[in-house]
């Protein structure tokens, strides 16, 4: 959607050679892989991703036409797959996005969520340690692990996680950190707001109202709507990661954030504009039952991003309607054979 560029080979201070993309089949993780695949042919891209309900090989089907990406079919918990990847493809970079991300799936399944997103991480980090030659390591974090409060937080704030998803990757963090400070691995951390876009599996709220409002069914609105998220579209998310890959420093924190800030209730309004129906918001909104905790607001402070040279390029509106196009086609949908039982007002996938 946006014109891209690489970045000058003078404004990079850091050119990986081989990077290991670790969920790479899934929403942001393909959109990174799809992003430098095409801007940095010279770069290698392995992709290890164990195909869940929410990730889909099309994804990334450019990018494994093209012959710097190769794909891996298994899970950041096989040490010896890892091991010998390492190895084999004597990678020299980790962008780490696999993990267990769906909050609602969280409450009810904590010890899935801790078993991928906690002891996942750590065999992987384990397994660079062993390896010796990772010049930079990635870790994809949320802006949820400082909590709900009503202020904003930058790298500094701390840590006050309020569900079982966001103290997983709270706790992942923590890893990271240690091996970063006990073993010299060069671990940068990201914390992001919520992304949205293309190629996004319809569990949340905007695709799964985009699909509902396109078959004429009411969007469901979890609770009173308030509690209110910013959004970032998916391209300018991938260009946050080409920053910090290239740019970013080792040891450090990045915030990922938006300028656009909405209530659950506003983004449903804005969607029944794009469909005409915007009179009719008593029929096309059914309030639901909410989730077991829902933190009142996530709002970051990206100053540090925007140092590196990063800013955000795609407005809500335009953002919006081309999502809502994408999803409008029912062929794009296809990628996800189960992906009707997620329209659901509280779905358990996975």
């Amino acid at each position: 959607m946006t014109f891209l560029e690489p970045l000058k080979i003078e404004d990079r201070l850091y050119c990986p050679k081989r990077i290991l993309v670790t969920g790479g089949l899934g929403f942001i993780g393909s959109s990174v892989c799809r992003h430098l695949s095409s801007l940095y042919p010279d770069y290698f891209l392995l992709i290890l991703d164990k195909v869940d309900y929410c990730s889909s090989t099309e994804n990334v089907s450019e990018c494994l036409r093209s012959n710097n990406c190769k794909l891996v079919k298994g899970d950041v918990l096989s040490s010896d797959l890892l091991r010998f990847l390492l190895e084999e493809e004597q990678i020299d970079t980790v962008l780490h996005f696999a993990a267990c991300t769906h909050v609602d799936n969280s409450f009810g399944s904590s010890l899935t969520f801790t078993h991928n997103n906690v002891l996942g991480t750590h065999v992987l980090l384990e397994c660079c340690r062993q390896y010796g030659r990772i010049k930079r390591f990635i870790h994809v974090s949320t802006d949820e692990v400082y909590g709900g409060e009503n202020i904003l937080s930058d790298e500094t704030s701390l840590l006050e996680p309020t569900n079982p998803y966001a103290c997983t990757k709270a706790a992942a963090e923590l890893i990271s950190r240690g091996y970063s400070k006990s073993f010299g691995l060069p671990i940068i951390i990201t914390r992001g707001n919520n992304v949205y876009g293309p190629c996004q599996f319809p569990d949340k709220l905007i695709p799964k109202s985009i699909c509902l409002l396109s078959l004429n069914k009411p969007a469901f609105l979890h609770g009173s709507g308030e509690h209110k998220r910013n959004f970032l579209f998916v391209d300018d998310a991938a260009r946050a990661f080409d920053y910090i890959l290239h740019r970013g420093l080792t040891n450090e924190v990045y915030n990922i954030g938006s300028n656009d800030e909405k209530s659950n209730l506003e983004v449903l309004l804005d969607l029944l504009k794009l469909f005409g129906l915007e009179s009719m918001s008593d029929k096309y909104i059914e309030r639901v039952k909410d989730r077991a905790f829902n933190d009142l607001r996530y709002k970051i402070d990206s100053t540090k991003l925007k140092q590196l040279g990063w800013n955000q390029r795609v407005t809500w509106e335009s953002g919006l309607l081309f999502t809502k196009e994408w999803y409008c086609n029912v062929e794009n949908l296809k990628r996800w054979p189960n992906y009707e039982a997620s329209l659901q007002p509280h779905p358990s996938l996975g």
